[in-house]
């Protein structure tokens, strides 16, 4: 009878953001919101 037993170690770190990355990361919701609220607004008007 053989046994093979295989493991793996998973770490997860948080990754650090950088300001540049953050500054981004805000224009691109703040642009996502806008075209969303102008599409619901034509979706509307309609």
């Amino acid at each position: 009878m053989t046994l093979n037993i295989l493991f793996f170690t998973i770490t997860i770190r948080k990754r650090k953001v950088t300001l540049q990355e953050a500054a981004q990361q805000e224009m691109v919701e703040k642009l996502y919101e806008q075209n969303r609220d102008r599409q619901i607004s034509m979706h509307n008007f309609m």
